[in-house]
Formats: C-alpha cells, sequence, structure tokens
C-alpha cells in the first residue's frame, strides 16, 4: 500500500510542510533512511538525522524548529511518537489483513468459527471450540477443546492454546506460547518418588492482552489462572498454576511467576525477575531486572535485588559488598598485627 503526505496529514491531523504528493511504502528509522519511507523524529538525540536522512517523508513534533533545510516532506503533529504508533498500527492492519479458511486446516464438525476469520495451513481446531469474528489463527496453530476465543484475536504460528481456555478480544498470542498445559504439581511419595497432581482448572485471559514469543501460561490447579485486561507479557515468560496478573501489568522476558502469586494491577516487572509462590504483590508496583521477589510487597512500592528490598537500600548494601574484598584484605593485615603484637 502507498499513502501520500496528504492523506497521512489528514489521517493524523497534522500539517504538510514540503510536497504533499510525495508517497511512501514503507517505514524506517531516520538514520537508516531510504527514498520511499516513512520515518518520524521525536527524541532531540536524533536531531541531526533530520537534515540528512533519505527518508520521504519525517513525522515530527510541532513546535520543532528548523536549523538548516531538509530534503524530506514535514509532517508536523501535536507528538510524533504517537502518531507514527498510529500509522504502524494502520501499517500493521493492511500487512496482516487476512481471511478465509486454508483447505489444509482442520475444524472439527462442533466447533464454531465466526466471520471474517483466517485459518491458516495446518491449525487445528478441535471438539466445542468458539472462535470470535476476525480472529486470524496462522498456521500450525492447535486450538483445544471448548476453548473460547474472542473477537479480533492474533494467534501467530506455532501457538498451542490447550483444552477450556478462555481468551478475550482483541489479544496477541505470538509463536511458540503454550497456553493451559498443566501446573508444577507434584506430591512427594516416602519412596522419594513423586505422584502428579491433576491440575483440573483453567486459563482465563482478559481482553486486549499481548503475549510474546515462547511464553507459558500453566492452568491452575482448580479454578482458574488469570491474565486480567490490558496486561502485556514479553518472551519467555512462565505464569504458573493459580497465578493473577492484574490489569495493565507489564512483564518483561524471563520473568517467571511461582505458583499462586498475585500480580497487582499497573505494575512493571524488569526481566528476569523471579518471583516465589503464594505471595501477594500489590498495584503500581515497580520491580527492577533480575530481583528475586521472596514476600509480599505493599501498593506503590520500588523494589531491586535478591531478596528484593528498597532500591536506596539495596544500593547502600552493594557499596558495602564491593568493599568486602578490600575490607577482608584489611581485616587480615590488622589480625596479623595484632598477633604480631600478642608475640611480642
Amino acid at each position: 500500500m502507498e499513502f501520500t503526505a496528504k492523506q497521512i496529514a489528514e489521517f493524523l491531523g497534522g500539517m504538510v510542510e514540503g510536497n504533499p504528493s510525495v508517497s511512501v511504502k514503507n517505514v524506517c528509522k531516520i538514520e537508516e533512511g531510504e527514498q520511499n519511507a516513512l520515518s518520524f523524529l521525536a527524541n532531540p538525540k536524533y536531531a541531526p538525522y533530520l537534515y540528512t536522512t533519505k527518508a520521504s517523508i519525517v513525522i515530527i513534533n510541532e513546535d520543532f524548529k528548523l536549523e538548516n533545510p531538509v530534503s524530506a516532506t514535514l509532517i508536523r503533529v501535536k507528538d510524533a511518537y504517537s502518531a507514527f504508533a498510529s500509522l504502524l498500527e494502520l501499517y500493521n492492519q493492511y500487512r496482516f489483513s487476512r481471511t478465509g479458511v486454508s483447505s489444509l486446516a482442520f475444524v472439527n464438525d462442533n466447533a464454531k468459527i465466526g466471520e471474517d476469520c483466517y485459518l491458516g495451513e495446518y491449525s487445528v481446531i478441535d471438539k466445542g471450540a468458539v472462535i470470535g469474528q476476525d480472529t486470524r489463527i496462522y498456521p500450525q496453530v492447535y486450538v483445544g477443546e471448548n476453548v473460547k476465543i474472542g473477537n479480533n484475536v492474533t494467534i501467530y504460528a506455532g501457538a498451542k492454546i490447550y483444552h477450556d481456555v478462555v481468551i478475550g478480544n482483541n489479544c496477541i498470542i505470538h509463536s511458540g506460547v503454550v497456553i493451559g498445559a498443566d501446573g508444577f504439581g507434584f506430591a512427594p511419595l516416602n519412596d522419594g518418588t513423586f505422584k502428579k497432581i491433576p491440575q483440573t482448572g483453567n486459563v482465563i485471559i482478559e481482553d486486549d492482552v499481548e503475549i510474546g514469543a515462547n511464553a507459558c501460561v500453566d492452568r491452575s490447579t482448580m479454578g482458574s489462572t488469570v491474565i486480567h485486561k490490558g496486561a502485556k507479557i514479553d518472551n519467555l515468560c512462565q505464569i504458573a498454576h493459580n497465578v493473577t496478573v492484574g490489569s495493565n501489568t507489564v512483564m518483561s522476558a524471563q520473568t517467571g511467576l511461582a505458583g499462586s502469586t498475585q500480580l497487582g494491577s499497573n505494575c512493571f516487572v524488569g526481566g528476569q525477575v523471579g518471583f516465589a509462590g503464594h505471595i501477594t504483590i500489590g498495584d503500581r508496583v515497580q520491580i527492577g531486572a533480575q530481583s528475586g521477589v521472596m514476600s509480599n510487597v505493599k501498593d506503590d512500592s520500588k523494589v531491586f535485588g535478591s531478596p528484593a528490598i528498597n532500591p536506596k537500600d539495596f544500593m547502600r548494601s552493594y557499596a558495602l559488598f564491593k568493599k568486602l574484598p578490600e575490607m577482608e584484605k584489611r581485616l587480615r593485615e590488622l589480625e596479623s598485627k595484632l598477633q604480631g603484637q600478642n608475640g611480642q
């Protein structure tokens, strides 16, 4: 699809500065600009590239003052970053717009498929599954028995949705995600072996949730593992059985939540954070990368480290920790001197 500067400006409610007829059919970084491509400038750090970029159209803030001539056509808007994000969303809608059921897809006779859906090659929709309207299911996706999927959901290639899972509207599930596998439940026996505890619950994913590639959300032992509305989960995260993730919480890659952890709403979780099981994290909590959260955390807290504590306390502790080798050396020297004096 090609769009002119005039069309883009009308869509964004912006003002064209330059040739309104110039068109673009791709997007690019401003520092890697190329002809027939659209870029944007929001961070002042990249301002010098505006005067050298080869991009045909650049979106900038309406109050940006030019210091030199530019060759690109400019579109001035109130917020260049959010405007460009809106365009990328529109671009993706065109790029990934697909409908129709492949002849190589399998749909059980008892499954229900909504209007304008897309089912890719070798996707499987099992007995009793219900798929909402405008949902896109890419090749080699498995949708298990009695799964309920809402409207305008995208499930990318290779994702596996086990039985009885419920997924709301406007969700995005990336490749390799597994939703509804058994929780990690085993009872130790007297002979040192383990007996598997049946995981009889399910997983509920509410509206507007995005789950990154190769993440896993386990079904509950009883009841439901729940990801609430608007949560965003990065690649390679592990959500264990009976966990609750609050609405609009953001979780970075390689984070793991042990069973029955309750994570509040509007939290920010850095990468590689580990949560102990059966703890409660409040709302609006910020957790630094690689932290180990082993106990309850109150609303509006900031924690860091392992075990996770207040960031200021952690940095003071770390300042001492770094000096331990030097302190040990000085202690040994002092001990040696004292021994020498005692020997005299």
